[in-house]
């Protein structure tokens, strides 16, 4: 069985005397490098141009300088926070024998100063800080975020793009529907293939075409749908012939798995397992926590309240449940979630409703997960034949 994430402290014992610990704060123009080297007395930083190679040199350079005064290093921990730079730095490194480790940004807590100082020394002071006690176990220090490999980063692209492309394809629809009824036309769909003939035929209410700009415009926002049409169906092409090709894998076979499901499509199934079912995560709250279907209470003396979503996790996969969880109620009318829902929202205002159908999308993510991991099918939930 895969080991599951607990990145919230570490596991491994931690000797400061043989270990030497690195921090650094990446930027577009140079990383700055702090480090904790045993055996020497200061605390060594330096600024680097953004060269994997200089920074492999500095920390076999530390590591010397720690061996040259007689200490045995036998750990070389390295850290930064989660950034632009994404995660080829982390695995760049572990490929060369360095233990690394990514920080999550908001698991950091900062001052609350109103006008707080703020400088890259300062951010590596406060890194290493929060970085020694999360080696030394200790809860609340800060929490690390789970590296991929490269496969796994790139299975995501195609998902990613597609909900980029549908919104790009919403946008030039709308644009073209907002442009023609400023001049009255009401009639014309852009999503329609017929509709490139058809604007050339149009009129407006005072018996005049469309004025030749406006026109011209219409026709180069028909050709870029028409191009954004044509990337969609070609990711959605090569992710069917992907699943027939290699069913057996595990993120097919949990996307198979869940499109079976009566009212799942494959973008759905396929969107949530590549971005939360096939991480190894621990428990069904690290599974809620990850798509920030948490609360945020705000308690303090006898005040009591709800704040609403956390809203602190993966904003796509909040998204798709969310709607999910409206078109479930449609085709899973019998099922036990369905009817959990409509026992607590009968007769109640649409204000209840929203807020039940959020709870809605906790429960389905959780029995999701339970069934791509374990094969326990929620209560009541029609299935395909396979």
């Amino acid at each position: 069985m895969k080991k599951v994430d607990d990145l919230s402290r570490s596991l491994a014992a931690f000797d400061q005397d043989s270990s030497m610990v690195v921090v650094i704060e990446l930027s577009n123009a140079s990383w700055l490098v702090a480090g904790a080297v045993p055996g020497v007395e200061r605390r060594p930083l330096k600024k680097l141009e953004p060269d994997a190679q200089a920074l492999e040199q500095l920390l076999v350079r530390w590591r010397a300088e720690a061996e040259a005064v007689g200490r045995q290093i036998d750990r070389t921990i390295v850290a930064y926070e989660a950034g632009r730079d994404g995660f080829w730095l982390a695995r760049w490194l572990r490929v060369r024998g360095f233990e690394t480790h990514i920080i999550h940004p908001t698991s950091v807590a900062v001052s609350r100063e109103h006008r707080r100082s703020k400088t890259d020394r300062l951010d590596s002071i406060m890194l290493m800080r929060v970085f020694f006690g999360w080696l030394r176990g200790e809860r609340g220090h800060c929490s690390m975020v789970g590296i991929p490999t490269m496969e796994e980063e790139d299975a995501k692209r195609p998902s990613r793009e597609r909900e980029c492309l549908v919104g790009e394809r919403t946008r030039i629809i709308n644009s073209v529907k907002a442009g023609l009824l400023r001049l009255g036309i009401r009639d014309f769909n852009p999503a329609l293939r017929r509709s490139v003939k058809q604007l050339e035929t149009l009129v407006t209410p005072e018996g005049t075409p469309v004025p030749p700009n406006t026109l011209d415009e219409m026709r180069r926002d028909l050709a870029r749908l028409a191009v954004v049409r044509q990337q969609i169906e070609t990711i959605e092409a090569d992710r069917e012939a992907r699943l027939e090709q290699a069913p057996a894998t595990r993120s097919n076979a949990m996307t198979l798995l869940l499109t079976r499901i009566v009212g799942v499509g494959v973008e759905t199934a396929d969107m949530l397992v590549q971005e939360i079912l096939s991480r190894p995560l621990r428990d069904r709250r690290a599974v809620a926590r990850y798509a920030g279907l948490t609360g945020s209470p705000d308690e303090s003396g006898a005040r009591r309240r709800e704040k609403g979503l956390a809203k602190a996790g993966n904003a796509r996969v909040r998204r798709g449940l969310i709607q999910l969880a409206w078109r479930f109620l449609m085709f899973q009318k019998g099922s036990g979630l369905a009817q959990w829902y409509r026992s607590r929202t009968e007769g109640a205002v649409p204000a209840k409703r929203k807020t039940m159908i959020v709870a809605l999308a906790r429960k389905l993510l959780i029995a999701f997960w339970r069934l791509a991991t374990t094969g326990i099918v929620p209560e009541g939930v029609v299935m395909r034949a396979a």
